[in-house]
């Protein structure tokens, strides 16, 4: 049977969202489409001399809420289909944090890990000098994604106001803290992640010191373990790509980054046991909290999973399938585009701070961002209740509600 593609199931989940909210079928009509979609070709001398030719993309799927929003990923997997479901992601995301942008994501085919950083520099300015007609600080916002950071950010940044003249730094976020940069970016996923679960523990009968299993130690799943365990949360499971450990009384966080640090992986990690990714997803924990991959909670293990809350910080984690199941069993997962949004949502602070010519502390930034997480995650989670469903639901139908407001 052939694979679902990424935009497929971003439909299916806009179609069941459909059956339980008043959604009109125009903006249900306009959503399956993108409103522009980019493809390139961006040429290339590497530092041999020879000259290769990269895919690139952007596609810019609703600016109904403002300037279309989302990342750019440089991988060897990135295609069209991928981007588009990302895209529309991303609107539902904005609309679901209630923040004044649209969906947009972008990318370029590459295996990154291949070229040196002055063919990734030549790369990441060569994308912008062929898209930088459809972007801007009131168009079209790009950031960073998979395999991108504040650095080729820093890059693109700097090509766009070379050509543009634009001297707001406006048109990129996620960029270094000294060209622009917002505090608070490199661990707004993560926080915002807590922040979400936070808003929703009590009211879930979670414990205030509870037990949490992390799949990935990425950027999000690092900075997450860290901020949960600061909170009197006890960290028992913790996984990188090549597999987990698992101690019932807790792990020590700051001890397992370090030991990730110096050895590359997790494996003999004193005092744990060793586990692998798929026995990670069904310990008996409080809290679940994929932030690898997509598809990790199917149909095929959904009914052995344990924890009382999934808190989505991947994308794509748990495939419409399983949510049926973990509904029925009364397991709450707080989707991705609610779980996630404290990227975007600190990204969005950061051209809002370079419009206005402004730097927020970290405080503010952080505060700013609890607040509108705290709010939305209520409201949907109350939603989910009025209109018998899940969070996951609930939150697609807020996000088109907002965007139809719009259109």
């Amino acid at each position: 049977m052939r694979a679902m593609n990424p935009f497929e199931n971003a439909l299916q989940q806009l179609d069941r969202a459909a059956q339980v909210g008043k959604i009109n079928t125009d903006v249900l009509a306009r959503m399956r489409h993108a409103e522009r979609e980019v493809h390139v070709s961006i040429p290339i001398t590497m530092d041999d001399g020879k000259l290769r030719i990269f895919e690139g993309y952007r596609v810019q799927h609703s600016g109904a809420r403002g300037p279309y929003k989302g990342g750019i990923r440089f991988h060897p997997d990135t295609n069209i289909d991928e981007v588009r479901a990302l895209a529309l992601w991303m609107s539902m995301k904005c609309a679901v944090a209630d923040i004044p942008m649209g969906g947009g994501k972008g990318g370029i085919t590459v295996t990154p890990k291949e070229l040196s950083k002055a063919e990734l520099e030549r790369l990441a300015r060569g994308w912008v000098q062929r898209m930088h007609y459809v972007l801007g600080p009131k168009v079209d916002v790009p950031a960073p994604d998979v395999n991108t950071n504040p650095e080729i950010i820093g890059w693109m940044a700097d090509e766009y106001a070379k050509i543009s003249g634009d001297t707001t730094g406006a048109a990129f976020t996620g960029k270094p803290l000294g060209k622009g940069g917002s505090e608070g970016r490199g661990a707004a996923t993560g926080m915002g992640g807590f922040y979400t679960f936070d808003a929703l523990r009590e009211q879930l009968g979670i414990p205030a010191s509870a037990t949490v299993a992390i799949q990935g130690m990425g950027n999000v799943g690092g900075h997450a373990a860290s901020i949960f365990e600061e909170h009197a949360h006890h960290i028992v499971a913790l996984s990188d790509s090549r597999g987990g450990i698992y101690q019932k009384d807790g792990l020590d966080v700051a001890a397992v980054l370090a030991h990730k640090e110096k050895n590359g992986s997790l494996k003999d990690f004193p005092g744990a046991e060793q586990i692998s990714n798929e026995q990670l997803l069904e310990l008996p924990v409080d809290v679940l909290i994929p932030a690898a991959l997509e598809n990790q909670i199917t149909k095929d293990n959904a009914d052995r999973i344990q924890a009382k809350i999934i808190v989505e910080l991947a994308n794509g984690p748990t495939t419409t399938d399983a949510d049926d199941i973990l509904f029925g069993k009364n397991t709450t997962v707080v989707p991705d585009i609610l779980a996630n949004a404290g990227g975007v949502i600190v990204s969005t602070f950061e051209w809002e701070q370079n419009l206005k010519g402004e730097h927020w502390s970290e405080q503010d930034v952080l505060g700013k961002l609890k607040n509108i997480l705290e709010t939305q995650s209520q409201l949907i989670a109350k939603r989910a209740l009025e209109l018998k469903t899940d969070m996951r639901r609930a939150a697609f139908v807020v996000a088109l509600e907002r965007i139809q407001e719009k259109l």
